[in-house]
């Protein structure tokens, strides 16, 4: 028999580095789970992404046990990384941060297809063009 879902979370925790700190211990330990545990486990298996953004689900059990989901890196921080740009345009109209190509575009929506809610590629770029234009970013 399955085991029953109480609660999940969602969270987004650096890769490899999480500590039970101000951001973790308060919403882990109200949930019931070991934090020192979950740091452990977290760190671990995020080792080789040290350096991301790991958006991660923690799906939490009726037994206190928990699952684990790990996304692809947010759509905003991969475009960043692309253009070498530290954030996004504050007034994305009428101040631009960068520009972009179609080719870095392709790349990005090609990686994060996975967690997107596109059907082809071509649907997934759209979305990430969105994503650019809403930080101040050119896509040519």
């Amino acid at each position: 028999m399955a085991k029953k879902i109480t609660k999940i979370l969602k969270m987004q925790i650096p890769g490899g580095k999480a500590v039970p700190g101000q951001a973790l211990g308060p919403v882990l330990g109200g949930a019931g789970i070991n934090i020192g545990e979950f740091v452990k486990r977290f760190n671990d298996e995020t080792k080789d992404r040290v350096g991301e953004i790991v958006p991660t689900i923690v799906q939490i059990h009726d037994d206190r046990s928990y699952t684990l989901v790990y996304k692809i890196e947010p759509a905003s921080n991969l475009i960043m990384k692309a253009i070498g740009i530290e954030k996004g345009s504050g007034s994305n109209l009428t101040k631009k941060a960068g520009s972009i190509t179609k080719a870095q575009v392709k790349a990005i929506a090609e990686k994060k297809m996975a967690d997107l809610n596109a059907g082809s590629i071509e649907a997934a770029m759209k979305i990430i063009e969105g994503s650019c234009r809403s930080m101040g970013i050119d896509v040519k």
